[in-house]
């Protein structure tokens, strides 16, 4: 039923759950929701031993079935965070949203230096990139580049590149799209605007920083007066692209950055439903249900993503749990929370598993499958294309299917590692509210939703 799932995606993306930051009530409630609904579509909710976990709901007992917990440090920035910019004595205040958002989880800042152009921001002598060659960062504020250029090979992460600024006595950083963006890239709906994100480091490693928009990124490299360029980051861009060649340098303009973040304990919560089978494999299918929050005073309520994924999850066990018949495998349901940070939830299912992993034959994920052009695109690890093909034939939406190899930062990794062959379902084409406050029900095509 379209209708049933985009009702459950409206519920999980209201405010009664306060965009279901991992490790909040908010997501704790949520997770309580989606475990009432597994249990009235049929499927039974194990008892899960949480190692002596105390639950901080008063509703919520030690053991309280289908619930998996774990202590998890939540990161939280306070409203009215302010960033400026511009000449060092005449700094203009920054639009929240429009030219930036925090990184969710940078520590409280309350700081001014001059911005420093690091191109991608990329350290490998083997590969003869030193992005910090000639320029000296000490107590200033760096801006790199997200991603990495084409030529380069190996993967990097945001986390590395914060890494090497700190090494190098940055105090705080930017980062921006360029305004170069990949087909692919465009494709799945990326922009120049600012997205939420987590940095993923350790308050001991970590550094204030804000990602800002692809316009804002330009006016630092613009330049003034006759000098003035508005298309230099684009040149940057395009020679850091085709070879390594360090294009750093200091900036005439500044930034400041203000905010508070407040660290607290909470639970990472998943929820684990089951249809038994008959014999001795499992299957599991799973979908991340966490946001962001309310991060800076912002909401974001994560319709698309990825209250799409476990409307859909919910409603594979409803259609299930109503045949009446049981499975050879059996069938498990996983929401995950903490995907947004690092994929804790599904790491926490891997390191505990409620059954074997070795009996565990595949992990289907859904992520983000509310919006865009109706293709489903499949990443697949180990899984035979044939398989999916033949899937795709039996519900006459074969010419709908578009394969890619498998793509870090799902939940689908952690399966992957266990040695287990997955599927990572998503809707294809522009995601245009992915990771903002626009995310919600309203944006949600109830078509694609059947077809995944």
């Amino acid at each position: 039923s379209s209708e049933r799932m985009l009702a459950d995606v409206r519920t999980l993306s209201s405010p009664a759950f306060n965009g279901r930051q991992a490790g909040s009530a908010d997501d704790l409630r949520s997770a309580q929701w989606v475990a009432q609904e597994l249990t009235v579509a049929g499927a039974q909710l194990p008892r899960i031993d949480n190692n002596g976990t105390a639950f901080s709901s008063p509703s919520a007992g030690k053991e309280e079935p289908g619930i998996m917990a774990s202590v998890v440090s939540t990161p939280l920035i306070e409203p009215n965070p302010v960033v400026r910019t511009g000449a060092a004595d005449q700094l203009v205040t920054a639009e929240l949203g429009r030219d930036y958002f925090p990184i969710f989880d940078s520590p409280s800042a309350d700081l001014q230096g001059q911005v420093v152009f690091v191109g991608y921001g990329l350290v490998d002598p083997a590969q003869g990139i030193d992005d910090y060659a000639g320029v000296d960062v000490k107590n200033c504020i760096v801006l790199f580049l997200r991603g990495k250029p084409d030529h380069y090979p190996n993967p990097v992460s945001h986390a590395d590149k914060v890494r090497f600024a700190r090494d190098r006595g940055a105090l705080a950083y930017l980062t921006a799209t360029g305004p170069i963006i990949s087909p692919y890239e465009i494709r799945r709906g990326a922009t120049g605007r600012p997205s939420a994100m987590y940095g993923h480091l350790s308050p001991d490693h970590a550094l204030p920083g804000a990602w800002i928009s692809t316009e804002l990124a330009e006016t630092f490299l613009a330049g003034s007066g006759e000098e003035s360029n508005p298309d230099r980051l684009r040149a940057f861009q395009e020679q850091l692209n085709t070879a390594p060649s360090a294009r750093s340098r200091l900036t005439n303009q500044s930034a400041s950055l203000h905010w508070k973040t407040t660290i607290a304990d909470g639970l990472l919560t998943n929820v684990v439903g089951m249809i038994p089978g008959t014999g001795p494999d499992t299957i599991v299918i799973g979908a991340h249900r966490d946001h962001f929050g309310r991060p800076a005073g912002l909401w974001f309520p994560g319709a698309d993503d990825n209250a799409s994924g476990t409307a859909i999850v919910l409603e594979v066990a409803r259609a299930l749990g109503k045949i009446g018949l049981r499975p050879q495998r059996t069938i498990l349901f996983l929401s995950f929370s903490g995907q947004e940070r690092e994929m804790l939830g599904s790491r926490l299912y891997t390191s505990r598993p409620v059954l074997p992993l070795g009996s565990t034959k595949a992990m289907i994920n859904i992520d983000h499958v509310g919006a865009g052009d109706g293709v489903l695109i499949l990443r697949v690890s180990e899984l035979k294309k044939s398989v999916l093909k033949e899937a795709g034939w039996v519900v006459g939406l074969a010419r709908k299917l578009d394969y890619y190899g498998f793509l870090p930062g799902g939940d689908d990794g952690p399966f992957k590692e266990a040695g287990i062959s997955t599927v990572s379902i998503a809707s294809g084409g522009a995601h245009p509210h992915m990771h903002q406050p626009t995310d919600t029900a309203d944006t949600i095509n109830p078509e694609i939703l059947r077809n995944i």
